[in-house]
């Protein structure tokens, strides 16, 4: 098996959040169920979510972080795009990436009405459920993942 298998989690190119590979059906259910009501109403205005990352199996998520490590040069520049396996809220289904960019665009600006939140500024097309977003609206903003507590557990 390869590092391109959707079934460790890697997306093939025009995957919608309504398409069942791996990456997609092993989300975590309120998340999905999230980005599908969402994905609706946009595309009334003719926005269509494509998922460029959703679940990820351990071993995908240890290659993508070795990789970074060598575009990036360093585990700490690199701990500022691509999570361990242990922290990763990918490997969990606790988060998605969602493209092209006017798609995630318009997660940005509507996506708190479904719980849907950018959690980190580095990153316009990582999205993650905050519930409570609904009501008080999204919370700040990480700067990057390396400033997020939750990557710092070890």
């Amino acid at each position: 098996m390869t590092y391109t298998e959707p079934a460790l989690g890697a997306v093939p190119p025009g995957v919608t959040v309504f398409d069942s590979i791996p990456a997609v059906a092993n989300l975590d259910p309120a998340l999905l169920a999230a980005l599908r009501a969402a994905a609706t109403v946009a595309a009334d205005f003719g926005i269509e979510f494509r998922v460029n990352g959703g679940w990820r199996s351990r071993r995908y998520q240890e290659h993508l972080r070795r990789e970074a490590v060598a575009r990036y040069g360093s585990e700490e520049e690199a701990a500022r795009w691509v999570a361990t396996p242990d922290t990763s809220a990918h490997v969990s289904g606790q988060a998605v990436d969602i493209g092209p960019p006017a798609a995630a665009a318009w997660l940005f600006e509507h996506g708190a009405a479904y719980g849907l939140c950018q959690i980190y500024r580095n990153e316009p097309w990582h999205f993650e459920l905050r519930p409570e977003a609904i009501e008080h609206g999204p919370p700040p903003m990480y700067a990057d993942p390396s400033a997020d507590p939750r990557m710092n557990r070890r």
